[in-house]
């Protein structure tokens, strides 16, 4: 009786586990099919539904196996977009979902790596030897199109004669395109930087005063306006001169057409060509593109910086932002003393900023690879170190001048 209890109980652990898995594929599966649906170029679209349809394979394995096992069929418990609608998703945009998908596939490795040695069945185990190799592959795509490159599996259709040649004509030309960053990248930026410089002067201050909050107020006021203005100032200039360089390149682009159109035809061919069309439908695509001549410089533009114009950050947008997330970070370590004093006000002040810093590290992971904990606890180390440091300069300062 024991042993079949212990039976049932492994049996119950092991659906569990498929039931999960197949949750996961089946969320998969919607969230590339939804982020497909999206896509404008054909090829990146192209690339996602094979994600997509690789997902649901992985699924039906799942499905097949807890049907073997005797166990229910399982039910899809999320949205009919999968994670693509999410707010994060949402926020970012296209690349932070698919930054956000390329975590996901690291991870789900490591949690089918897991189940290599938990699982305890043979049939299942097989599977995730399958779907492990299938899902690099799928982290190896997903890296591609983060980078903006076509994946290997498009690349190996292309050509070599076009590849050779679209190098020798990019050898012409000075790439000078750059990939804008997204402003969540830049906010947490800006909170960091205002967090950091403010904490270590409130330190300093209050090592140097005793926590005076008259004078903390007072220098903390004073650098979080001054940090505010200056990031505010250099995000602008740093946006306005993207646009501008974006411009420029333009222009470089229109001359280059106009003194040699055959090359710029011959070259946006090229471009297509290293994208999987063939030598003549790639020939007719750029035939139609130059009979209007804005429509075609816009397109060799796209594929030459690898941005459009509705890419690039407002300057007004990335000041105001820029400005604004610096200030706040900065608010945080003197909210303190405008109740407290002295020791207290120091203690409150090093607890809340460290908090903050935690919160800003964790929210580093929504655009890296970290787990929000390491990357939370990292911050909170710099952190400390930094209101150590300032704190007994602070003091030093404070003897010297008393």
């Amino acid at each position: 009786m024991a042993a079949e209890k212990e039976t049932s109980a492994r049996q119950r652990k092991l659906l569990a586990a498929l039931a999960e898995n197949w949750q996961a594929e089946m969320s998969g599966y919607y969230t590339y099919n939804t982020l497909a649906s999206r896509e404008s170029d054909p090829l990146r679209s192209k690339t996602l539904h094979h994600l997509a349809k690789a997902e649901l394979e992985h699924a039906e394995l799942w499905a097949k196996r807890i049907a073997e096992l005797g166990g229910t069929a399982p039910k899809y418990r999320g949205r009919p977009t999968g994670d693509a609608d999410s707010m994060v998703n949402r926020i970012g945009g296209s690349q932070m979902a698919l930054r956000r998908l390329e975590i996901d596939e690291s991870r789900a490795i490591a949690h089918y790596g897991r189940q290599l040695q938990e699982l305890g069945d043979e049939p299942s185990v097989a599977i995730l030897r399958k779907v492990i190799e299938e899902e690099k592959e799928h982290y190896c795509e997903l890296s591609d199109l983060i980078r903006r490159r076509y994946p290997k599996t498009v690349a190996a259709e292309t050509p070599l004669a076009a590849k050779a040649q679209l190098e020798e004509l990019l050898a012409k030309r000075k790439d000078t395109g750059r990939q804008t960053a997204g402003w969540i990248g830049d906010a947490i930026y800006g909170v960091n930087d205002g967090l950091g410089a403010i904490f270590g002067i409130v330190s300093g201050v209050s090592g140097a005063t005793l926590g005076n909050s008259h004078y903390v107020l007072l220098a903390g006021i004073a650098g979080m306006i001054a940090s505010a203005l200056s990031m505010g100032s250099g995000a602008y200039l740093a946006a306005k001169s993207e646009r501008e360089i974006y411009e420029a390149e333009v222009a470089r682009e229109r001359n280059a057409i106009q003194m040699n159109g055959p090359e710029a035809r011959e070259l946006m061919s090229l471009y297509y060509q290293v994208k999987g069309l063939p030598a003549e439908d790639a020939d007719r695509v750029v035939d139609h593109l130059v009979r209007d001549p804005e429509q075609f410089l816009r397109a060799l533009t796209t594929e030459r910086l690898n941005s459009t114009e509705e890419a690039l950050r407002d300057p007004l947008t990335s000041a105001l932002s820029g400005a604004l997330s610096t200030a706040v970070g900065a608010f945080i370590p003197i909210v303190p003393f405008f109740f407290l004093s002295g020791y207290p006000g120091v203690i409150a002040s090093a607890v809340v900023s460290l908090l903050a810093h935690f919160a800003v590290g964790a929210a580093k992971s929504l655009i890296t690879v970290r787990s929000w904990w390491a990357s939370g606890m990292e911050m909170t180390l710099v952190g400390a170190v930094e209101g150590v440091v300032t704190y007994v300069i602070g003091i030093g300062l404070g003897r010297l001048g008393a």
